[in-house]
């Protein structure tokens, strides 16, 4: 309510900093917490926002966690550096000994000289005759700056100098990168002061750490005893350090996952502050919300807990008023509806008080579905992995996955569950499991009827490797299956030919009764908006031009299941060219009529579907048109009802402006206000009525798909048990028990990956697509934008 003022000038501006500055240091302390290997568990409790007094505690004991943990951080990074140093240089001393140990006293024997790099650089016997001094420069050196340092030395001071590397007995952290290596310990003997200087200057190139070397061994031994002392030491303090340490961080870790709650609540609800307006004395908040009459109480309620808690002397109070603004839309959804309701909301927001598909889509998206996926055993696997998720989905392993795919299998599992079942069904229909027939009730095909009541004989047999059984001699047909297909089928060679024919009526049937449905729909729209004229004007062509052409189709189907018996099957007509010729207002000899006086009523009902068209088109124009021209009367204005209603805490002028109570409801402004366009009125109409028109013929067309995907699932499950488990079975004999065993891992992970996984997702598509283009868009707008309410969002640090 105040666009016009920047973020920067907001009244609240100020609590919302000091917020940012505790998230900052809440960053630190999670980095702390990082760094030091500790997780941070979510908060389990729900805190509620801090007062002002409690926040400023908040901030005071965060910032003095977060300078406790800088400066012991420091001490320890200072102690650590320092005892590496010492370490470092108790090694340089030691391994220097080996080169460097004094000779032998005068009288003990003479050592071999063994070539060892343990050895001293020179000979004892040749120390009392060298005159000149002998000075020494130590230190460690990086592994992989080894080669290149003592190739520079070798050059720069041409070989005047005796250098010997070793490896640290013990690895140690490198400061710049924090790895764990192992140093190479260099000593350099040389002559000369030059040579000297030069080698410190190329030491300092290879950032060398070079430490003091005493020249006797009494100073030596006495370095490395002081060395081991100030280690033990350094130690004793680190640990105690650490402990330190250890103490704080577990005071963080308590402290914080609250604290983070505590300031994300708080921070939010000043951001809602900012955004409201005050009166004329800069007392009072000023808000216009939207909520729904049934939470009118609840809010009502809150304000007055809220001004009890605050102390305020003047209570909040709540006034309803009217807009002409379109009311967001609220659909209340448990963990079953959410699933098929995001199915719906990814097509498009319902516009406010529009009918819903969700409640009818729960049936209908797992039916079609099934259509394509009918399988006993591939539905079953779908159910019990539904079914696992469905009785395991309080299990935090599940809900906190960060697997995004998982995420999405997980939140649709009520969907799941129910394709699962419904593919069972479709299953027992169709008789496959995993493409194989059960025999559930005796087969109502008998082969013996047919060889002693038929003419066939053994030339007949012998010559004729395919026979038909005809249905026509006594006991050979015996009625329909009681439920489903007879699996003789399945072993019939015209079993395709069978199935096609039978799956593709049932698309087409299922397919119209499945828009007509949604057409239907359309009339609670109309009626619960005032539209009566739609119902004449557009829903009754509308339905008058799908089942007087393809209504139509449904009728000959059935009546040509009825009519036609086994004995008169061969001269069954053609359902296709009947229906060719009901547009081409003919008849052809060949075809016979379904009935009497087949002709005139098709054309009959053509002329009513094309009559139904200009209705369409010009209808709802016309009576626009008409209606502004009529005289005008003023309607009073009344405040709305419904689901949802504009909410206000207070009123400003200038903010709200008064509607009807039909602005409300359709969201838009009536047409006695609205300057109506015909033009516009015209163009949109005409697109509906070209829209509605070649989407009834394309749409019965894409149900098609219902027959086209349940033959493909039916060919691949059957192709990959021929190709797998048959061979398995058939070709493999006595050694089968044992190669049996992969060749079953591969057909359950070919099962898995292609029938489950693979065909599950393209009959998903293809049902999701069926329910939007063909079946909401009957009577669906979704042009409504979702009920967005104040609510505190989820944790979401890392």
């Amino acid at each position: 309510l105040n666009p016009n003022i920047s973020a920067f000038q907001r009244r609240f501006v100020g609590e919302v900093r000091r917020c940012e500055e505790m998230e900052k240091t809440f960053t630190f302390l999670q980095q702390e917490l990082r760094d030091a290997g500790r997780v941070l568990a979510p908060c389990r409790d729900k805190p509620e926002a801090p007062l002002a007094r409690e926040a400023l505690r908040i901030q005071e004991q965060s910032e003095q966690l977060a300078q406790e943990l800088r400066e012991v951080s420091r001490n320890r990074a200072s102690l650590r550096g320092r005892l590496r140093d010492l370490r470092q240089y108790l090694h340089v001393l030691r391994e220097g000994q080996h080169f460097t140990s004094l000779p032998a006293p005068l009288g003990s024997p003479p050592r071999s000289r063994a070539l060892s790099e343990r050895d001293p650089l020179l000979d004892p016997s040749l120390h009392q005759h060298l005159d000149r001094k002998i000075n020494f420069v130590a230190g460690v050196v990086h592994p992989w700056r080894v080669s290149a340092f003592e190739r520079l030395l070798w050059r720069a001071c041409r070989g005047y100098l005796v250098a010997s590397f070793v490896e640290m007995p013990e690895p140690m952290e490198d400061p710049a990168t924090g790895e764990s290596i192992t140093w190479v310990i260099f000593l350099i003997s040389y002559w000369g002061e030059q040579i000297g200087q030069k080698i410190r200057k190329i030491s300092d190139c290879f950032h060398c750490r070079v430490y003091p070397y005493p020249e006797s061994e009494a100073s030596r031994v006495e370095t490395m005893n002081g060395l081991q002392t100030q280690i033990q030491d350094l130690s004793v303090v680190l640990e105690e350090t650490e402990e330190y340490l250890a103490q704080v961080l577990d005071k963080v870790v308590l402290a914080l996952p609250t604290w983070r709650v505590q300031v994300q609540k708080m921070k939010a609800i000043y951001l809602v502050l900012n955004q409201c307006s005050f009166d004329v004395t800069e007392k009072c908040l000023i808000a216009e919300v939207w909520c729904p009459v049934r939470d009118l109480t609840q809010v009502q309620e809150a304000l007055r807990q809220g001004s009890y808690k605050s102390g305020s002397s003047v209570e909040c109070f709540v006034q309803r008023i009217p807009t002409s603004e379109s009311p967001p839309t609220l659909i209340r959804t448990n963990k079953f509806t959410a699933g098929f309701q995001s199915i719906v909301d990814a097509y498009g927001v319902a516009s406010y008080q529009e009918v819903n598909p969700a409640p009818y889509a729960i049936i209908t998206f797992p039916f079609i579905f099934a259509i394509m996926f009918g399988d006993v055993g591939h539905g079953l696997l779908m159910f019990l992995f539904a079914l696992w998720m469905v009785l395991y989905e309080n299990s935090p392993s599940l809900k906190q996955a960060s697997n995004e795919i998982w995420l999405t299998f997980f939140e649709g599992r009520y969907l799941i569950l129910l394709m699962g079942a419904f593919s069972i069904y479709t299953g027992f229909i169709y008789n496959e499991c995993f493409s194989k027939a059960t025999v559930i009730f005796p087969s109502a095909w008998s082969v013996a009827a047919m060889a002693n009541h038929s003419s066939w004989s053994s030339a007949y047999l012998a010559t004729h490797p395919s026979l038909t059984l005809d249905p026509n001699v006594t006991g050979v047909f015996q009625g329909p299956y009681p439920f489903g297909i007879d699996p003789i089928w399945s072993l019939a060679t015209n079993h395709l030919n069978f199935l096609n024919s039978f799956k593709m009526k049932m698309s087409v049937v299922l397919g119209i009764v499945h828009m007509g449905f949604g057409v239907l729909l359309g009339i609670f729209n109309h009626v619960h908006f005032n539209q009566w004229h739609r119902l004449v004007l557009e829903l009754l062509p509308e339905m008058i031009f799908l089942l007087a052409l393809f209504g139509y189709l449904v009728f000959l189907i059935f009546y040509k299941w009825i009519k036609f018996s086994v004995a008169d099957s061969l001269v069954a007509p053609s359902i296709l060219i009947h229906f060719i010729d009901m547009f081409l207002f003919t008849s052809s000899a060949d075809n016979l009529p379904l009935y009497q006086g087949q002709v005139p009523v098709q054309m009959v009902l053509v002329v009513l579907a094309l009559a139904s068209v200009p209705v369409l088109l010009l209808g709802t124009p016309l009576y626009l048109w008409c209606r502004r021209r009529a005289p005008r009367t003023n309607h009073p204005t009344s405040v709305a009802t419904g689901e949802q209603e504009p909410l206000l805490e207070g009123q400003e002028a200038g903010n709200s402006v008064n509607a009807t109570k039909e602005d409300v409801e359709s969201g838009r402004h009536s047409a006695d206000t609205e300057h109506l366009d015909m033009a516009e009125i015209l163009m949109h109409q005409a697109i509906h009525t070209i829209e509605y028109c070649l989407g009834c013929v394309s749409n019965t067309a894409s149900y098609l798909r219902l027959w086209a995907l349940s033959l493909a699932h039916a060919q691949l499950s059957e192709v990959l048990w021929t190709m797998v488990m048959r061979n398995g079975f058939v070709r493999l004999r006595y050694v089968g028990g044992v190669l049996l065993v992969p060749v079953f891992a591969a057909f359950a992970v070919l099962t898995v990956a292609i029938l489950l996984v693979m065909e599950g997702l393209s009959a998903f598509l293809h049902a999701l697509r069926l329910h939007w283009v063909e079946f909401q868009n009957k009577f669906y707008v979704g042009a409504g934008y979702k009920l967005c309410p104040f609510t505190f969002t989820p944790d979401a640090w890392d």
